[in-house]
């Protein structure tokens, strides 16, 4: 079967392994151990390789709502999981670090998006890739360039030409801090 649900190749009936990408972000309590926690549980994810992970990044909060600043990491993957697959693993591991959604865009013991699953495009109610803001959010796209410096996101072209028209003034590389 196909469809956003399955991301099966319908060629081989299987489905492909394309690089996926995962932004993680905490404000709240150990910032540094819920990143580290949740970058564990998603190495756990069986059919989830690691193939990159950030630097850690310390990154001023986006929005009108008052809060902390964020630590900010992006995990390159490889997988054959479908994306609805991935988006749940994501929630599921906000979940288990006790995630609570009382104001949109608030503050937060960790948040794991989805940010793009190789040339994926899709807008669905559950799960919209490449996720709807990462081209404007430095917090996401320059740990993401370190990674990957060639990469690019699916209908917004190169990572790099992206961070050139973006303020990264509030993004601050923490090199005293460093995911295993």
């Amino acid at each position: 079967m196909t469809g956003e649900y399955f991301d099966v190749d319908t060629l081989s009936g299987m489905a492909p392994l394309r690089v996926a990408v995962f932004s993680l972000g905490s404000n709240l309590g150990d910032r540094f151990e819920y990143l580290q926690g949740a970058t564990g549980a998603l190495r756990a994810t069986p059919g989830l390789k690691i193939t990159g992970i950030s630097s850690v990044y310390e990154t001023s909060p986006v929005g009108d709502v008052e809060q902390p600043d964020f630590l900010n990491i992006v995990v390159v993957t490889e997988s054959t999981l479908p994306s609805m697959v991935m988006l749940e693993r994501a929630l599921a591991i906000e979940d288990a670090f006790n995630r609570v959604r009382l104001v949109p865009r608030g503050p937060r013991t960790v948040d794991v998006d989805l940010i793009a699953v190789g040339d994926r495009v899709l807008n669905g109610e559950q799960l919209t890739l490449p996720h709807p803001r990462a081209h404007e959010r430095a917090f996401v796209l320059l740990p993401w360039h370190e990674v990957e410096p060639d990469a690019e996101l699916v209908g917004h072209g190169r990572i790099a030409d992206l961070l050139a028209g973006l303020d990264v003034s509030g993004v601050r590389r923490r090199d005293d801090l460093r995911i295993e």
